[in-house]
């Protein structure tokens, strides 16, 4: 049985996707190579859009809470 690799953050997986185009882009690999890399490059971008999109959710959530209203200080 296959061990899933586990992706342990943002910038590793889009490090490991950015060295699979390269390597597929020389055009060199055998077919069988090239096709477990676009499998695991397949994954990588799933990971990365699902990654993208829960910081997006963060973000609106975040700039869509109003400023808790401020009134000022009487100072004596």
């Amino acid at each position: 049985m296959k061990e899933e690799k586990k992706t342990e953050s943002f910038e590793e997986a889009l490090a490991r996707l950015e060295k699979i185009v390269a390597e597929m882009e020389k055009g060199d690999l055998p077919l069988d190579a090239m096709m477990k890399d676009f499998e695991e490059g397949r994954q990588l971008v799933a990971f990365c859009t699902k990654e993208l999109e829960g910081i997006r959710q963060r973000i609106e959530k975040v700039t869509s809470v109003e400023p808790p209203a401020v009134e000022p200080m009487e100072i004596v």
